[in-house]
């Protein structure tokens, strides 16, 4: 039997949100709006900004291809960039806050749609991303900096710390 499938290396941004079924349990209309939110007001002109393609989503999940290496580590960083401004101002139980990591891997290609292999690490990495931290390669221990920088400023993540969300006034 002859098969459509094809194998393509892709750069890879896989992301999900931290909580989520937490989120969802306290409540799932406000939730389903935060990330539709989210999803059409940042991650979709990033995307396309970038030259990205979503190639699946399930529930919390997103899978999205580039074509250049460059690109999605530039978005994945505006991203996490745009969602620390997004969550400054919200009470922490209600932020929305992805785990994103990067890879550049093959893939399974038959059609549109695209899926990575059974053994890829974007199937485990929700346990190794801290939420709303910077994209962290998905195979492996991130390395450390290298000493060539030593003497400089590291980076921040994230850039400035966000300011705590004042608690609504009780009821009487």
């Amino acid at each position: 039997m002859i098969s459509d499938q094809l194998k393509r290396r892709l750069a890879i941004l896989a992301a999900d949100i931290a909580g989520y079924s937490r989120l969802m349990g306290a409540d799932e209309e406000g939730t389903l709006a935060r990330l539709k939110a989210h999803r059409s007001e940042l991650i979709d002109p990033k995307n396309k900004q970038h030259r990205g393609r979503i190639v699946k989503t399930t529930g919390d999940d997103i899978l999205i291809g580039f074509p250049s290496v460059v690109d999605r580590v530039r978005c994945a960083i505006e991203v996490q960039q745009g969602m620390f401004e997004r969550n400054a101002l919200v009470l922490q139980d209600k932020r929305v806050e992805f785990r994103v990591g990067i890879n550049l891997g093959d893939v399974m290609v038959e059609g549109r749609d695209v899926d990575p292999p059974p053994h890829s690490p974007h199937r485990d990495f929700h346990q190794r991303k801290p939420p709303g931290g910077p994209p962290l390669p998905l195979r492996g221990v991130p390395r450390p900096m290298t000493t060539r920088n030593e003497g400089r400023k590291r980076p921040q993540w994230p850039p400035h710390p966000p300011p705590q969300a004042a608690a609504p006034p009780p009821t009487a």
